[in-house]
């Protein structure tokens, strides 16, 4: 009966055994999975990152370029305009010029007739055509 009992302790003992290596290889297991899961979603973060960046960077680059050609586009009509302006200026500048000189001829004109008429009939002559 000894023997049974021995039997029988040993076998449990060895049960107790494997189950104590079966934890230790579970806790073991665990930590592993633990650093893969933490490993991939560091990297999955890190890409995040960089794409967004990308993204981000090539944005800055169309807005840049967009802003550049809408400040060209601005700057020649403003070009264009003042060219104009001054055109147009300097034309109602020599109309302004051309009309106000035969004004003043044509003024001068009438007052040197005038002049002769008054004269003219101070002097009793016949008016002068």
């Amino acid at each position: 009966m000894m023997k049974l009992s021995v039997l029988v302790a040993a076998a449990m003992l060895s049960a107790g055994v494997a189950q104590a290596q079966s934890a230790g290889q579970d806790m073991k297991d665990a930590g592993h999975d633990t650093a893969q899961g933490t490993k991939t979603a560091a990297k999955d973060t890190g890409h995040a990152v960089k794409t967004g960046a990308k993204d981000t960077a090539h944005g800055t680059k169309v807005a840049a370029k967009d802003t550049a050609h809408g400040t060209k586009v601005a700057a020649k009509d403003t070009a264009h305009g003042t060219k104009v302006g001054a055109k147009d200026t300097a034309h109602g500048t020599k109309v302004a010029a051309k009309d106000t000189g035969h004004a003043v001829k044509t003024g001068a004109d009438k007052t040197a007739d005038g002049t002769k008429d008054v004269a003219h009939k101070v002097e009793g002559k016949p008016k002068s055509n």
